[in-house]
């Protein structure tokens, strides 16, 4: 699973937060749920966030 989020300066003060909160908003919604539920094993499930600033990014 790939989740990708822009840096919003008015709510994220380093590229760091940005990617907390992608990591957050995966875990917080139960995204792998869906998938588990569809018969896939957790240990096979991959949870990866994108954050991005202009040309920088931090991948977790």
């Amino acid at each position: 699973m790939i989740l990708f989020k822009v840096r919003n300066p008015k709510k994220e003060r380093i590229l760091e937060d940005t990617l907390q909160n992608v990591l957050g908003q995966m875990e917080a919604r139960k995204y792998a749920a869906g998938l588990e539920q569809r018969g896939i094993e957790e240990a096979r499930i991959r949870q990866y966030g994108f954050a991005f600033e202009r040309k920088q990014v931090l991948i977790g």
